[in-house]
């Protein structure tokens, strides 16, 4: 890679052991990937909780701490996977909790704002057309690329912590031109009037064509998405497809019309989605017999509109005996929804709101899953019933009112 003087003075300490050995791994990194040069970054995002980065990645935490580790740039982090929060049907290990509170202490201590949110688009800060950052999580990466039209690579782990301390990441995948054009048509002709719908129609999208630089162009509908609904799709297509981008015409801003989304190229496939396909994927999903059932709104969190939403649903209503509903979302929404009283009728209605997590990553969850004696996990969130399986749940996709109503009534349908 070609290393500015800036670079140079980096990788030979200059600016302290803690920065040398990031642009150390983010150089192997880019060698790797066959990146020319790094390329300024404005903001990062980092994933690190202990589910997801266990000891090791505490002691490099550790280690960042006491080389006095500063992030150079604005940097937030992702959800955590501890919801300290009373709930006994949530168990989780007292040591891994004494890890996560370090976690976030150290998080502090190196000026990385812990904002604990799968959803820094909608709150935390939104870079624009061009603008180069390094963001961790899939559903963060792939909304940044396609809704706001900024440049980022998946930033898992250690990347995304040695993004923040340099301030720059190698200039390869999404921060190039030549990996944003579209490569696979999507002609869009259902009516598309859930949430649910969206994450549907990314598993239609995403699961065939599983292929990180695969670019889907969706083409045909007639309204404007809403912010809930690209993220439900984006966060789809990446769990089902790997993917980290996508174009909507008329909509995204690098899809002014189709063959700007394609960048004159022909699509390498074209396929059609209708009504008939998203209602196909909902009867996929069969219910098994025998436990208990929880409904699970999560993955990504939830916005304020969201939360609103599911409080005139749930409002004058209990959450039926046998059945367990929960929500997660972040603090700020969780702060303006307990203002506006959302939050109160939600845990009327017997719904458990955590804050600051996700409920797929919380720690112990396939134990927590055993203690409940829990079967069925419903959803609206299509990126969770395919996520959350690895910890045996029998999954089921069903749209927002329906969740509702089986958490309302117990009735499976």
């Amino acid at each position: 890679m070609c290393l500015t003087a800036d670079e140079q003075a980096m990788l030979r300490g200059d600016k302290g052991l803690a920065v040398q050995e990031a642009i150390q791994y983010q150089i192997e990194v880019g060698n790797f990937f066959e990146a020319a040069r790094f390329v300024r970054i404005t903001h990062a995002h980092v994933m690190g909780d202990i589910e997801v980065m266990g000891d090791g990645g505490l002691e490099l935490l550790r280690r960042m701490g006491d080389q006095h580790a500063q992030c150079t740039v604005p940097t937030s982090s992702n959800a955590q996977c501890m919801h300290f929060h009373p709930d006994p049907s949530l168990r989780q290990d007292e040591d891994e909790i004494g890890k996560e509170r370090e976690i976030q202490s150290r998080y502090k201590n190196m000026r990385i704002a812990t904002t604990d949110s799968c959803i820094p688009y909608q709150q935390v800060y939104q870079p624009k057309l061009g603008e180069h950052v390094a963001w961790g999580d899939t559903g963060t990466v792939i909304y940044a690329n396609s809704v706001l039209g900024a440049r980022t690579n998946f930033e898992g782990g250690k990347a995304s912590f040695a993004a923040a301390l340099t301030g720059r990441t190698p200039e390869y995948g999404f921060h190039l031109d030549a990996a944003r054009s579209g490569t696979l048509l999507v002609e869009l002709r259902a009516q598309m009037k859930d949430l649910a719908d969206w994450g549907a129609l990314g598993k239609i999208v995403g699961h065939p064509h599983q292929d990180y630089f695969a670019v889907p162009v969706f083409d045909g509908f007639d309204r404007m998405p809403m912010s809930d609904e690209l993220k439900m799709l984006g966060a789809s297509l990446a769990s089902y497809g790997s993917m980290a981008m996508f174009h909507m015409v008329g909509v995204t801003p690098e899809a002014s019309t189709r063959d700007a989304a394609f960048r004159g190229k022909a699509p390498a496939e074209t396929m059609v989605v209708t009504d008939e396909d998203i209602q196909a994927v909902y009867d996929s999903y069969q219910y098994r017999q025998g436990g208990a059932n929880i409904v699970v709104f999560s993955g990504p969190q939830l916005s304020l509109f969201e939360m609103q939403n599911l409080a005139e649903l749930f409002k004058g209503r209990k959450v039926a005996p046998g059945m367990s509903a929960l929500v997660t979302t972040n603090h700020m929404v969780y702060s303006d929804a307990q203002r506006l009283g959302y939050v109160d009728i939600l845990s009327q209605s017997g719904v458990t709101i955590l804050q600051g997590v996700c409920f797929y990553i919380l720690q112990r969850l396939t134990k927590i899953r055993e203690e409940n004696n829990w079967t069925n996990l419903i959803s609206n969130s299509g990126k969770l019933v395919n996520t959350i399986t690895a910890h045996r749940f029998n999954t089921v996709l069903r749209r927002t009112a329906d969740c509702v109503e089986i958490a309302c009534t117990g009735r499976l349908a």
